[in-house]
């Protein structure tokens, strides 16, 4: 695991930091903003987030810490649902949470030099967002659903590894500054990207099919509004109380930037204060250990210097050993050479007894020369043993006295050390004693204002909830008004395009006519697609005979199913109004007033003639549908074919006259094909439409 992701403890003067900014977050009257900045947190503390909560706090500032996430364990992006602008800059985020678009009230959101990969399609859910800075990450692409921030108005993604923007941020009309590295683009190109804002957009709405307008056309309705959603057509009344919340909020502002001076002055008045009582207590720390040094190194000196004279003194002595041995040495050398010369004359002569006796003295006489020399240097040796010893006294006297003035001085440092730690304390205990009160108090005012904060939410949110369904109401008529007018113009657009196919398609075919031969296997498959079900076939058997003469008197055949359907006889049709039949299917309002006089007339007469009133309980039996006849093959048409007119799927009224391709189905006629885009029976999407002309 790389070093920077570790968690590190903070320091105490982080610490200090932390718990001073919190404290000052819970006092009454405090101002709408938590800073917990510079305070090497690793991640949120839980009381941040239940001090948003509770205390409906607008700015959360956490930047320059050691952030890895944004969230927490055990803890809830809805406790930050109050929140306007959140500034994470100077972090080590890797990614920010899935769910980050349950923060609708957020307005500006800055993660600048931060370690993100990607950004959540939740951010898309921000809908009042006006400010988004991603500047220094490692971001390789932004999501498509940029394209929904209705109110941005500034977006920096300079610093990244981004090379395409997405398209559909040519919907973010509102866009005022957009700053990024033109020269790693590659979409938009280069000079597209360095020739502005402006100039992106304009490509950016020019590859989408769009109309390009300036962002000051839709300026206003976004700073107009403070916790709403977008609105074009707003009444006067949501207008006038926008303007009186703003001018509020501006006064709230104007006295938090007071109240946030007077709150840092006596900041800073505190930590001078504290600043300086460390400097004392570092003086008084340095000065007593500079004498401690200072007396060391008085001792190590004269330490030093004793050394130094007692190794001189022991120098002198021995050379003067090894002086006074040497002249031993040297006379032992003479006497020895004297008694060789001596024997050598005993020996030259034996028998004189003088030169013998004269020997005999002389040695005598050197031997007391000995013993003389011996005594005094043993004499000089005491003497200088004792002076040495004598001056290593006096220097031990003085050196006791030297330690003995040290140690009585630094008993009294320690003493005035003591002291002055004891004040140090005292004063800490007092200051810590003040704070715990402090901090009494607004918990107990917490607790006091709780459930009136509660009401006043909750009448808050009622209001809030009332004015945004008004305003979406409205938005969502102004949009269904916008859709169906387009709608319209798109379809008058394609009635004439199809017209004009048309038209061109008549012409072709007129120019190159084709014999009924060559549609021979169309018009075999469209009869097998005339064939009706066998359950129709019965239905319409079923009806009564009468009921069937007069509706192919009045040339309503084509109705048949319709009437088999719903199972209509002449009892119920006497009973029926035009509105009625109009209900069932029967649209031509003179063939509905026809259909119910004749049917009363044919009741009438039967009433007069019994004998032409069908038996009641006659029940047509159904002819038992032959068996379809085995597959033949087919072979060439016949000389003359006999075309089965098929009436239209659409309307059930005229005579089916066109063609889809490339299905080939014949189910429709020349006025309901115009605004079909797909096939009423295969629902296929119709690339061409050919008419069908009968030949006499």
């Amino acid at each position: 695991m790389p070093l920077f992701f570790r968690k590190r403890k903070p320091s105490e003067e982080a610490r200090k930091r932390l718990e001073y900014q919190m404290c000052l977050a819970k006092e009454a009257g405090a101002d709408d903003i938590l800073d917990i900045s510079k305070c090497e947190l690793s991640e949120i503390p839980f009381g941040a987030f239940a001090t948003c909560k509770v205390l409906q706090k607008k700015v959360l500032i956490v930047h320059t810490n050691h952030l890895t996430s944004l969230l927490p364990k055990s803890c809830s992006l809805l406790s930050l649902a109050t929140i306007k602008v959140l500034d994470l800059h100077d972090n080590q985020l890797t990614a920010l949470p899935d769910d980050l678009g349950q923060l609708t009230a957020l307005q500006v959101l800055n993660v600048e030099k931060n370690q993100l990969m990607q950004l959540p399609r939740s951010i898309g859910n921000l809908t009042q967002l006006q400010t988004l800075n991603v500047k220094d990450n490692k971001l390789k692409e932004l999501p498509d659903t940029l394209g929904e921030l209705r109110s941005l108005r500034t977006l920096n993604i300079s610093g990244n590894e981004i090379q395409r923007l997405p398209q559909m941020l040519a919907h973010v009309r509102t866009l005022e500054m957009l700053s990024l590295d033109a020269s790693a683009m590659v979409y938009p190109p280069q000079e597209v990207c360095g020739a502005g804002t402006a100039a992106i957009l304009q490509f950016l709405c020019k590859e989408s099919g769009l109309e390009y307008y300036p962002p000051s056309q839709y300026l206003l309705p976004v700073l107009e509004q403070d916790g709403t959603e977008n609105s074009r057509d707003s009444p006067d009344g949501p207008t006038d109380r926008f303007s009186r919340e703003e001018l509020e909020w501006q006064n709230r502002f104007s006295d938090y930037e007071k109240r946030k001076e007077e709150k840092m002055l006596e900041k800073l008045e505190f930590e001078r204060r504290l600043e300086l009582g460390q400097r004392e207590h570092a003086q008084l720390l340095q000065q007593s250990s500079s004498q401690k040094d200072e007396i060391l190194q008085t001792v190590k000196e004269e330490r030093s210097r004793l050394e130094q004279g007692l190794s001189e003194r022991q120098r002198h002595l021995d050379a003067e050993r090894q002086r006074l041995q040497e002249q031993l040495k040297q006379t032992e050398q003479n006497i020895s050479s004297r008694i060789q010369k001596l024997l050598r004359d005993n020996q030259r002569q034996k028998k004189s007894s003088e030169i013998l006796k004269s020997l005999e003295n002389e040695r005598i006489r050197m031997e007391q020369l000995m013993s003389i020399t011996q005594e005094e240097t043993e004499n000089l040796r005491r003497r200088e043993v004792a002076s040495a010893m004598q001056q290593m006294l006096t220097e031990s006297c003085k050196n006791r006295l030297i330690q003995m003035a040290y140690e009585s001085q630094r008993q009294n440092l320690v003493q005035q050390a003591c002291y002055s730690m004891a004040e140090m304390d005292e004063r800490f205990q007092q200051i810590l004693s003040w704070q715990q009160m402090d901090q009494n108090k607004a918990i107990s005012q917490i607790l006091q204002e709780s459930a009136m904060q509660k009401a006043a939410f909750e009448a808050l949110q009622v209001k809030k909830d009332l004015m945004h369904r008004q305003i979406r109401s409205q938005e969502m008529i102004s949009e269904q008004r916008w859709a169906l007018s387009s709608l319209l113009q798109q379809l008058l657009k394609e009635k004439q395009q199809r017209e004009e196919e048309l038209r061109e398609i008549l012409m072709e075919l007129e120019a190159k006519s084709e014999t009924r031969q060559e549609n021979y296997w169309l018009i075999q498959y469209q009869r097998l697609l005339n064939q009706k079900p066998l359950s129709l076939k019965l239905q319409e058997e079923g009806m009564e005979r009468q009921l069937v003469a007069l509706l192919e008197e009045l040339s309503a055949e084509h109705y048949l199913p319709i009437f088999a359907h719903h199972r209509l006889s002449l009892d119920l049709l006497s009973q029926m109004s035009p509105g009625d039949l109009a209900k069932v299917g029967v649209s031509e309002a003179g063939l509905q007033h026809e259909i119910l006089r004749r049917v009363q007339e044919l009741l009438d007469a039967a009433r007069i003639q019994p004998e032409l009133k069908p038996p009641t309980g006659e029940v047509v039996t159904p002819m038992a549908p032959q068996e379809p006849p085995e597959s033949v093959r087919p072979s060439a048409p016949p000389a003359e074919l006999e075309v089965q007119a098929s009436e239209c799927v659409v309307c059930l009224e005229r005579e089916a006259q066109m063609i889809f391709l490339n299905c080939g189905h014949v189910c429709c006629c020349q006025q309901c094909c115009q605004p079909l885009r797909t096939c009423p029976l295969c629902r296929q999407d119709i690339a061409q439409r050919l008419r069908i002309y009968h030949s006499s």
